[in-house]
């Protein structure tokens, strides 16, 4: 399927790595030009480096920014309103772990806000106007299905991904009349880099192989169809229509790409 995104520029937060860097590769598949993010100007080279080799002819650049330093955001706006015209804003930037709600002081929530939350609504409060002068463009948020359904052992998540449920909800409502959609996709237990690591740090401290403990912990999950973790390239190819002129009328939505995880019908 043809996504029309040639000549479309995307700028992805959180991207040097994990789902933002499978976005990223799709988005440059499709040939758009992408900028690449991250708090580490290495990751973000190398980032920038496999995407160009992977899609050869591609244009990719990298930013660094630590979204959870405002000024370094405000650095970042900056040098995204000297690149000019932004067609697509995946908002993917997140902070996750778990933690006991007891344990999670003030200083951590609002970590967690500044960096979950508050991202979009600094990168969208910038760019989305943008989008609705021109008559066009795409705003994705990457949330999660514990924004729904919410982990007592991740309250301070969950919390988080529930609040960009309801800002892409709230955002869409100004796109009227405009051919701009903004849309929140819902991942499923997923398998990315910071998971990935996780996983492998308690295989090898439990002596058991990292698909045995892949299994283990997929087994304690009592509602996926799935029964596997989801990769990043199935996020990306969910991302990768939605943020192409083929998605025109789904906005305001929230799209599950769950693995069926969550069990309401809508």
């Amino acid at each position: 399927m043809e996504f029309q995104l040639q000549g479309k520029t995307a700028f992805i937060s959180g991207s040097s790595a994990g789902i933002g860097y499978a976005i990223a590769s799709r988005l440059a598949d499709e040939g758009a030009r992408v900028i690449v993010n991250g708090r580490d100007a290495a990751r973000v080279d190398s980032a920038v480096t496999r995407l160009r080799r992977a899609h050869p002819g591609s244009k990719v650049v990298g930013l660094v920014a630590d979204f959870g330093d405002p000024e370094a955001v405000a650095t970042l706006l900056d040098a995204l309103d000297e690149i000019g015209e932004i067609d697509i804003l995946v908002n993917n930037v997140g902070l996750f772990g778990l933690a006991t709600f007891e344990s999670i002081d003030d200083d951590e929530w609002a970590r967690y806000f500044d960096v979950n939350v508050m991202s979009g609504v600094r990168l969208s409060r910038r760019l989305l106007g943008g989008m609705v002068e021109r008559g066009w463009g795409r705003v994705i948020f990457i949330s999660s299905e514990s924004g729904v359904n919410v982990p007592a052992d991740m309250v301070h998540y969950g919390v988080t991904k529930a609040a960009m449920l309801a800002l892409g909800n709230a955002l869409a409502k100004r796109t009227r009349g405009s051919a701009v959609t903004v849309n929140t996709v819902l991942g499923g237990p997923t398998y990315s880099d910071g998971v990935a690591a996780a996983v492998t740090a308690i295989a090898e401290s439990q002596s058991v192989p990292v698909d045995s403990m892949k299994a283990a912990i997929m087994g304690q999950n009592g509602t996926t169809l799935l029964e596997r973790f989801i990769t990043p390239t199935e996020i990306a190819n969910l991302v990768a229509y939605i943020a192409s002129p083929l998605a025109s009328a789904t906005n305001g939505a929230a799209i599950r790409a769950d693995g069926g995880v969550l069990t309401g019908i809508l």
